[in-house]
């Protein structure tokens, strides 16, 4: 195994070596269940499911912790606003109880959509708040976080290497700090940050509030991800992933509150991913491009389409959606399953070819170098182009293989392509358009599935169908 990763915290690419054997502690940082998943919190995720399937298809042992964050993330990273659950429980008219598993739930929905099964732990925030309360203590007993009248914080100018993975200066930090973020007046520097909420004053009728040494209250956010993945996998973790927008705040402050409380580096390898843009810019509601999957699967776009989107740019790069791009994906998808069907139905089977072997090297290859799916993607296609120059469709084995990372679901292919419900009842109505001898109408229906890019032929046994090439 020779996988290279680009460390977030060194700023460069380099061999992955795992504390212990070929075990791998992963921690993925999980969504917040106020509101469904944007497209560009999916692709975070089909991101961290590819890291974890390619470790697992090297060889590695590979536990993988992710949170659901139901409780103490505020309107802003930095301890502004309020809590993120309590605003959709007003907005909803539900409790903030009922918020989280909703929209929990349509998470995981979407996420089973996209073929990225659950991490082997996944840990609620409001299920671990002994673990938060037990690591605020200590970091107080270490002299690293003080109580004021409304919060715990920690004090940032404390921990020396604060500023090693964001790269940004704990002066330019404060600098960049906006005056409203000093709503606590005693507050000791404007870069430090909560721990813990009191129930008092803005949050004194908080929903979700529970016992602790300095009184009732909440967790903050950034604690959380701490305490729950140093409760699963230890005081060091191999990798933590994430997108690149945590970097400067919330990874910051993990790296902060975690290594004070045990005097050991926190994480080894950090790993993010890029932003989704749309139409070359950021999503947002003033645009009206914050786009769910249920958005994508309406225009017609399957998830597994919008998966092999997302697999279609290397991880650290941005990746422009558009409706045209994602819906060439989907167009390639259906090429790739058009293969797979006829590579069943040709019942070539056994072991692999020789000449297959170049293939699946080239595939192994990309994916030891950093993720390179893109390049992981044109291996496996140029095994379908060879495969079809040779008239030997002998390599389903090869590319089942390759699915254990893709998470296309290409041993579920069909060997006989359903048509989509409203395409079929065109065709119903066709028939029934012939056999009252309506051939203006079964024209009419012709034309229409054409431009579909669906064929038909009338044949002596029935109608049959296929895809216009292209």
């Amino acid at each position: 195994m020779s996988l290279k990763l680009h460390n977030s915290l060194t700023r460069k690419k380099e061999e992955f070596v795992p504390l212990e054997d070929n075990k791998v502690r992963m921690y993925t940082c999980g969504p917040t269940v106020y509101v469904y998943a944007t497209i560009g919190n999916l692709r975070a995720y089909v991101f961290s499911d590819i890291l974890r399937r390619a470790l697992m298809y090297l060889g590695y042992d590979v536990t993988q912790v992710m949170n659901v964050t139901d409780v103490g993330h505020l309107t802003s990273d930095e301890d502004v606003g309020e809590d993120k659950l309590e605003l959709a429980a007003q907005r909803e008219g539900r409790t903030a109880w009922d918020i989280a598993r909703f929209y929990e739930d349509a998470f995981f929905r979407d996420a089973e959509k996209m073929n990225i099964p659950r991490a082997d732990i996944v840990c609620r925030a409001t299920e671990h708040v002994d673990a938060m309360i037990n690591l605020v203590r200590r970091l107080v007993e270490n002299g690293y976080a003080y109580e004021t009248g409304q919060a715990i914080y920690f004090h940032v100018p404390c921990f020396t290497d604060y500023s090693k993975l964001s790269g940004q200066s704990l002066e330019d930090k404060i600098t960049a700090v906006r005056a409203e973020v000093q709503e606590d007046p005693e507050k000791k520097n404007p870069a430090d940050f909560a721990l813990w909420f009191k129930a008092v004053g803005r949050f004194e009728n908080h929903a979700m509030q529970w016992d602790s040494p300095w009184g009732r209250g909440f967790p903050g956010w950034h604690v959380e991800c701490s305490a729950m993945s140093m409760k699963y996998l230890g005081d060091t973790l191999d990798i933590h992933t994430g997108g690149i927008d945590h970097i400067p705040v919330h990874h910051t402050n993990e790296i902060a509150q975690s290594e004070a409380a045990t005097g050991k580096q926190f994480v080894r390898y950090w790993v993010h991913n890029n932003f989704l843009k749309v139409d070359g810019g950021k999503m947002s509601k003033s645009l009206g491009n914050v786009y769910t999957l249920s958005d994508v699967e309406e225009r017609g776009i399957k998830p597994l389409a919008f998966r092999y989107f997302c697999l279609s740019a290397v991880y650290r790069a941005t990746l422009n959606f558009t409706w045209d791009s994602v819906a060439a994906a989907q167009t390639t998808v259906n090429s790739l399953y058009a293969f797979v069907r006829e590579a069943k139905r040709s019942g070539a089977t056994g072991p692999s070819p020789e000449w297959t072997r170049e293939y699946a090297d080239r595939f192994r290859e990309s994916l030891e170098d950093d993720l390179n799916t893109p390049r992981a993607l044109a291996a496996m296609w140029d095994l379908i182009r060879e495969s079809n120059r040779r008239q030997d469709f002998s390599v389903l084995a090869v590319l089942y293989d390759f699915d254990r990372v893709l998470g296309l679901d290409l041993d579920r292919v069909p060997v006989e392509e359903e048509l989509a419900e409203d395409y079929a009842a065109l065709v119903a109505e066709r028939q029934k358009a012939r056999e009252t001898k309506d051939w203006a109408r079964a024209d009419e229906i012709r034309k229409q599935l054409a431009e579909a890019g669906i064929l038909l032929e009338d044949r002596p046994g029935g109608v049959v169908w296929r895809r216009a090439e292209g």
